[in-house]
């Protein structure tokens, strides 16, 4: 009987240990199967259209997760630059950032997105020039008479130092100078309240955030429009890159490949206010030299 007792207890040892390991070899098998996030960080500009199309493409790639964070510009390059994440969303070219080795980064232009000076409407202007805006923003012209407005200080607002926003606008609005020390804000949203409450305000915000209780001036007589931007009459914009370091890889080139789809190009691109790369008849390469694109936008 005791040598009974003993074989069962030795078997139910063995069977335990023979569970044991196998539920181990289980967990390392889900473990190792588990996919990594897609994560895209940076530009709070781009921020609204990857995280829709984030959601739309984990709905049709189950167990596929992609996880977006804003941060800015410059934490998307040098996360991404560091391998620290997948994609690294950028207003500017890699090249144009301090600090950041563009050598190992791939570039994806999935957007262009228009930036539009906004004024207070008690501003009485209608029209600017890009001369006006350079002399605006560096503080040589403070009066909106001296620019055919109402006898009324101009308050600046500003994105905040390190914006791919502003940083657009000081390039391609003001020549590359530098706009005067003024109130500075992060967000578009809060840039846009302020400008609106307050008497003799310019600010500039991307065309989604524009409305009729701001007014928006044409800029040398051209209005900020999608076609003015995408045929290079308007000349206020900025691509709208997503980096990788190195070719994107399995669910990253996945993810980037739906980027270009009909799906986001044509619906969600145009919704949320951004211009397809598609729709774009000219090419600008980042020291602003233009190149008229094919039908086939080579």
């Amino acid at each position: 009987m005791q040598r009974s007792n003993r074989r069962l207890v030795w078997t139910g040892l063995v069977v335990a240990a023979a569970a044991g390991l196998l539920t181990l070899a289980y967990q390392h098998r889900d473990q190792s199967s588990a996919k990594e996030p897609v994560t895209a960080v940076g530009s709070t500009a781009l921020q609204p259209l990857v995280e829709a199309a984030g959601e739309d493409f984990q709905k049709n790639h189950a167990g596929t997760f992609v996880n977006v964070q804003g941060g800015g510009t410059g934490t998307g390059l040098s996360q991404v630059a560091q391998g620290a994440v997948s994609i690294g969303d950028s207003d500017l070219f890699a090249e144009e950032k301090k600090g950041i080795d563009p050598s190992e980064l791939v570039d994806h232009k999935i957007a262009v997105v228009g930036i539009t000076p906004i004024l207070n409407k008690e501003a009485g202007v209608s029209n600017l020039s890009l001369s006006d805006l350079t002399k605006i923003f560096t503080g040589k012209i403070t009066n909106w008479k001296e620019v055919g407005g109402a006898d009324q200080k101009i308050v600046l607002v500003n994105r905040a130092a390190g914006s791919g926003t502003r940083a657009a606008f000081e390039k391609w609005a003001m020549g590359g100078q530098k706009s005067k020390a003024s109130q500075e804000q992060d967000s578009s949203g809060m840039v846009k309240s302020i400008v609106k409450s307050t008497p003799g305000a310019i600010s500039y915000v991307s065309f989604a955030y524009a409305d009729a209780d701001l007014m928006t001036p044409t800029i040398d007589g051209v209005k900020p429009t999608d076609a003015a931007v995408a045929t290079g009459r308007y000349p206020i914009w900025s691509y709208e890159h997503m980096y990788t370091k190195g070719q994107a890889q399995g669910d990253t080139k996945k993810f980037l490949d739906y980027m270009y789809s009909e799906r986001v190009q044509q619906t969600l691109v145009p919704k949320l206010g951004y211009i397809s790369i598609h729709d774009m008849k000219i090419n600008r390469d980042r020291d602003g030299h233009v190149t008229q694109l094919s039908a086939t936008g080579e």
